[in-house]
């Protein structure tokens, strides 16, 4: 999966709603399509956005084509985010080491 591709495809709210669905099990296209005001074509157009950037499985079940959310996708986006999380607890961690080091110094003082 490229990441470019799947958060351009979660930029969509459509397509965020469409993932949130399939988080609950597989749907076909005409599930999917119901609770939103587009057509099954405008529907499909999404799942092949989400299909091409990797985060959803479509498969051929007679004349259904269910989708489901595909195996892994979602930790490769978690796996990034989760580098950035451990990239900001180091910024804090740093920064109450700076703020501790001037309260010190700030007390230190004031004792003076």
């Amino acid at each position: 999966m490229k990441l470019d591709a799947a958060f351009s495809a979660l930029s969509d709210p459509t397509r965020r709603a469409i993932l949130a669905r399939l988080a609950q099990g597989e749907a076909t296209v005409m599930e999917l399509a119901r609770p939103f005001e587009m057509t099954q074509p405008a529907v499909s157009r999404h799942l092949k956005v989400l299909a091409a950037a990797g985060l959803i499985i479509r498969r051929v079940d007679g004349t259904k084509r269910p989708c489901r959310l595909a195996p892994g996708a979602i930790a490769e986006i978690d796996q990034w985010l989760n580098m950035l999380r451990e990239a900001l607890a180091r910024n804090y961690d740093r920064l109450d080491g700076v703020l501790a080091a001037m309260q010190h110094d700030w007390e230190g003082k004031e004792r003076s």
